[in-house]
């Protein structure tokens, strides 16, 4: 599963958006970007996390970040989900998965006694020149924000 390391490349990808835009991770050149993967809208864990990035944007735009969620959802479901919630930055629809095999966050998962494939809930930090700078592995859904400006403080 898990390949990817701080200090390494970032691996470049193309796809849609909640509006149906192209995005790529050449779009955030020359910037921070917060690029967060996460099992599935309007859940709540997901809903949690997004939203604790979403109401501390502000923030994170002051500080020279940018913001991209990344999920297999697709690119109506990623509308609604940021819709409802007003996110003022791009949700990836990744239903092919083939960002999360890129970046190695999808993979066997256990909860409850059952194993199955699913989303590692991960974050990553790449830096202006598309260069992975931080790794989050255990995401503090309700304190996301709070937890990556730690490791920039």
């Amino acid at each position: 599963m898990f390949h990817l390391k701080v200090g390494d490349l970032a691996p470049d990808f193309v796809g849609l958006d909640q509006s149906g835009e192209k995005i790529s991770l050449q779009d955030f050149k020359g910037k921070k970007l917060i690029m967060f993967f996460y099992p599935k809208d309007n859940t709540p864990g997901c809903t949690a996390e997004a939203c604790n990035l979403s109401e501390n944007f502000d923030e994170l735009i002051e500080k020279g970040f940018s913001v991209l969620g990344v999920s297999m959802d697709s690119v109506e479901r990623h509308k609604k989900f940021a819709d409802k919630y007003a996110f003022p930055y791009p949700l990836l629809a990744d239903t092919e998965r083939e960002v999360l095999n890129l970046y190695g966050v999808w993979g066997l998962k256990k909860f409850m006694g059952r194993e199955y494939d699913g989303i590692h809930r991960t974050t990553f930090i790449i830096s202006e020149e598309g260069i992975i700078e931080n790794i989050i592995l255990k995401v503090k859904t309700k304190h996301h924000t709070t937890q990556i400006l730690e490791l920039y403080a």
